[in-house]
């Protein structure tokens, strides 16, 4: 990952709306959630939720694809590994063994 990617990732999550609904995209894994579904679990008006989707959708952190009359949204999950891999590429001064524990957590799929 580039590091013009890696900011553009984080300026779409720079905000608390963005960063809740990729975070509920996340937990739903690969069904992800219509949009309809994200504005009541997030208790958002449907074009505040609009405008946030498109965000985030133009950072290519979540897909959508259209189901009959609606838009289903899911994380990109590999966009998210690559970030992270991005973070810790460097970790602990090109000493990985001292790394060892926040890279397997990473592997294991828990909090990094």
């Amino acid at each position: 990952m580039e590091k013009a990617a890696a900011l553009a990732v984080f300026e779409s999550l720079s905000s608390g709306i963005r960063l809740d609904i990729f975070r509920l995209l996340v937990r739903r894994g690969p069904d992800g959630l219509v949009a309809g579904e994200i504005s009541t679990t997030l208790d958002l008006p449907p074009t505040n939720a609009s405008f946030h989707l498109k965000a985030l959708t133009h950072a290519g952190l979540v897909s959508v694809e259209q189901e009959g009359r609606y838009q289903r949204y899911r994380a990109n999950l590999s966009l998210m590994r690559e970030l992270i891999v991005f973070l810790t590429a460097e970790c602990c001064d090109g000493m990985p063994e001292r790394c060892a524990e926040t890279r397997a957590a990473c592997a294991d799929g828990l909090e990094c």
